[in-house]
Protein backbone atom coordinates (compact mmCIF):
# COMPACT_ATOMS: atom_id res chain seq x y z
CA UNK A 1 0.00 0.00 0.00
CA UNK A 2 1.27 3.46 -0.91
CA UNK A 3 0.23 6.30 1.36
CA UNK A 4 1.34 9.70 2.57
CA UNK A 5 4.05 9.67 5.21
CA UNK A 6 3.15 10.39 8.83
CA UNK A 7 5.40 11.50 11.71
CA UNK A 8 5.07 7.97 13.12
CA UNK A 9 6.95 6.64 10.08
CA UNK A 10 10.16 8.49 10.95
CA UNK A 11 11.86 5.58 12.69
CA UNK A 12 11.22 3.14 9.84
CA UNK A 13 12.27 5.72 7.26
CA UNK A 14 15.44 6.39 9.27
CA UNK A 15 16.24 2.67 9.41
CA UNK A 16 15.95 2.37 5.63
CA UNK A 17 18.00 5.50 4.94
CA UNK A 18 20.68 4.83 7.56
CA UNK A 19 21.61 1.58 5.83
CA UNK A 20 22.40 3.56 2.67
CA UNK A 21 24.34 6.14 4.68
CA UNK A 22 26.47 3.53 6.42
CA UNK A 23 27.01 1.05 3.58
CA UNK A 24 26.79 2.84 0.22
CA UNK A 25 27.80 5.89 -1.76
CA UNK A 26 24.23 6.35 -2.99
CA UNK A 27 23.84 9.20 -0.51
CA UNK A 28 26.61 11.58 0.46
CA UNK A 29 25.42 11.85 4.03
CA UNK A 30 28.06 10.36 6.28
CA UNK A 31 26.38 10.23 9.69
CA UNK A 32 23.25 8.29 10.55
CA UNK A 33 20.08 10.24 11.21
CA UNK A 34 17.89 9.94 14.26
CA UNK A 35 14.13 9.54 14.21
CA UNK A 36 13.94 13.21 15.22
CA UNK A 37 16.14 14.24 12.28
CA UNK A 38 13.89 12.39 9.84
CA UNK A 39 10.74 13.64 11.51
CA UNK A 40 11.96 17.22 11.08
CA UNK A 41 12.75 16.63 7.40
CA UNK A 42 9.34 15.06 6.83
CA UNK A 43 7.60 17.96 8.57
CA UNK A 44 9.62 20.55 6.66
CA UNK A 45 8.79 19.16 3.23
CA UNK A 46 5.20 18.10 3.79
CA UNK A 47 4.32 21.41 5.46
CA UNK A 48 5.39 23.11 2.22
CA UNK A 49 3.24 20.75 0.11
CA UNK A 50 6.05 18.61 -1.25
CA UNK A 51 4.89 15.01 -1.50
CA UNK A 52 6.45 12.29 0.63
CA UNK A 53 5.09 8.79 0.19
CA UNK A 54 5.75 5.47 1.90
CA UNK A 55 5.15 1.91 0.82
CA UNK A 56 3.71 -0.19 3.60
CA UNK A 57 3.92 -3.99 3.38
CA UNK A 58 2.54 -6.24 6.12
CA UNK A 59 2.28 -3.25 8.46
CA UNK A 60 5.88 -2.16 7.93
CA UNK A 61 7.32 0.73 5.89
CA UNK A 62 9.66 -0.82 3.31
CA UNK A 63 10.21 2.14 1.01
CA UNK A 64 9.68 5.81 0.52
CA UNK A 65 9.88 8.50 -2.13
CA UNK A 66 9.75 12.25 -1.84
CA UNK A 67 10.30 15.49 -3.68
CA UNK A 68 12.15 18.52 -2.38
CA UNK A 69 12.81 21.98 -3.76
CA UNK A 70 15.55 22.08 -6.37
CA UNK A 71 16.71 25.54 -5.35
CA UNK A 72 15.34 28.27 -3.10
CA UNK A 73 14.92 31.10 -5.61
CA UNK A 74 11.32 31.68 -6.67
CA UNK A 75 11.97 31.04 -10.35
CA UNK A 76 12.74 27.38 -9.50
CA UNK A 77 9.39 26.82 -7.76
CA UNK A 78 8.12 24.40 -10.44
CA UNK A 79 11.24 22.21 -10.29
CA UNK A 80 11.90 19.54 -7.69
CA UNK A 81 14.54 16.98 -6.84
CA UNK A 82 13.26 13.45 -6.31
CA UNK A 83 14.56 10.54 -4.28
CA UNK A 84 13.41 6.99 -3.64
CA UNK A 85 14.78 4.45 -1.18
CA UNK A 86 13.66 0.91 -0.40
CA UNK A 87 14.61 -1.49 2.32
CA UNK A 88 17.37 -3.77 1.11
CA UNK A 89 15.09 -6.79 1.67
CA UNK A 90 12.75 -5.61 -1.12
CA UNK A 91 15.25 -4.24 -3.67
CA UNK A 92 14.29 -5.40 -7.16
CA UNK A 93 10.63 -6.09 -6.37
CA UNK A 94 9.24 -3.00 -8.13
CA UNK A 95 8.37 -1.11 -4.95
CA UNK A 96 10.68 1.78 -5.86
CA UNK A 97 9.06 2.07 -9.29
CA UNK A 98 5.57 2.02 -7.80
CA UNK A 99 6.53 4.79 -5.38
CA UNK A 100 8.04 6.87 -8.16
CA UNK A 101 5.01 6.44 -10.41
CA UNK A 102 2.69 7.73 -7.67
CA UNK A 103 5.11 10.53 -6.74
CA UNK A 104 5.27 11.78 -10.35
CA UNK A 105 1.48 11.69 -10.61
CA UNK A 106 1.16 13.83 -7.49
CA UNK A 107 3.82 16.25 -8.69
CA UNK A 108 2.06 16.73 -12.04
CA UNK A 109 -1.30 17.19 -10.30
CA UNK A 110 0.27 19.86 -8.08
CA UNK A 111 1.60 21.85 -11.05
CA UNK A 112 5.26 20.91 -10.96
CA UNK A 113 6.99 20.88 -14.34
CA UNK A 114 10.48 19.42 -13.93
CA UNK A 115 11.90 16.63 -11.79
CA UNK A 116 15.66 16.31 -11.34
CA UNK A 117 17.39 13.35 -9.81
CA UNK A 118 21.02 13.22 -8.79
CA UNK A 119 22.63 9.79 -9.04
CA UNK A 120 25.99 8.89 -7.52
CA UNK A 121 27.89 7.10 -10.27
CA UNK A 122 28.31 4.37 -11.19
CA UNK A 123 24.82 3.09 -10.38
CA UNK A 124 23.30 1.33 -13.38
CA UNK A 125 20.23 0.11 -11.45
CA UNK A 126 19.24 3.66 -10.57
CA UNK A 127 20.04 4.96 -14.05
CA UNK A 128 17.86 2.23 -15.62
CA UNK A 129 14.97 2.93 -13.25
CA UNK A 130 15.05 6.66 -13.91
CA UNK A 131 15.31 6.22 -17.66
CA UNK A 132 12.35 3.80 -17.54
CA UNK A 133 10.27 6.77 -16.38
CA UNK A 134 11.56 9.00 -19.17
CA UNK A 135 14.39 10.76 -17.33
CA UNK A 136 17.15 11.91 -19.66
CA UNK A 137 20.77 12.62 -18.74
CA UNK A 138 21.19 16.35 -18.11
CA UNK A 139 24.68 16.66 -16.68
CA UNK A 140 27.68 14.94 -15.20
CA UNK A 141 29.69 16.36 -12.30
CA UNK A 142 33.06 14.72 -11.85
CA UNK A 143 34.49 13.92 -8.42
CA UNK A 144 32.14 16.18 -6.47
CA UNK A 145 31.58 13.78 -3.58
CA UNK A 146 34.10 12.15 -1.28
CA UNK A 147 32.99 9.20 0.82
CA UNK A 148 34.66 5.99 1.96
CA UNK A 149 38.03 7.38 0.84
CA UNK A 150 36.99 7.73 -2.79
CA UNK A 151 35.89 10.48 -5.15
CA UNK A 152 32.44 10.02 -6.59
CA UNK A 153 30.85 11.44 -9.72
CA UNK A 154 27.23 12.60 -9.79
CA UNK A 155 24.96 12.43 -12.79
CA UNK A 156 21.89 14.61 -13.17
CA UNK A 157 18.80 13.13 -14.81
CA UNK A 158 15.80 15.24 -15.81
CA UNK A 159 12.12 14.41 -16.34
CA UNK A 160 9.61 16.83 -17.83
CA UNK A 161 6.20 16.15 -16.32
CA UNK A 162 3.09 16.25 -18.48
CA UNK A 163 0.54 18.93 -17.64
CA UNK A 164 -1.94 17.88 -14.96
CA UNK A 165 -4.79 15.80 -16.34
CA UNK A 166 -2.92 14.70 -19.49
CA UNK A 167 -1.61 11.40 -18.12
Amino acid sequence: MIRKVTPQDASEVAAIYNYYIEKTTITFEEGCLSDLDLSARIEDLTSRNYPWLVYQLDGRVVGYAYAAPWRTRAAYRFTVESAVYVDRSVVGTGIGSQLYEKLFEELAENGFKTVLSLIALPNQKSVRMHEKFGFLPAGHHREVGFKFDQWIDVGVWQLMLPPAGSR
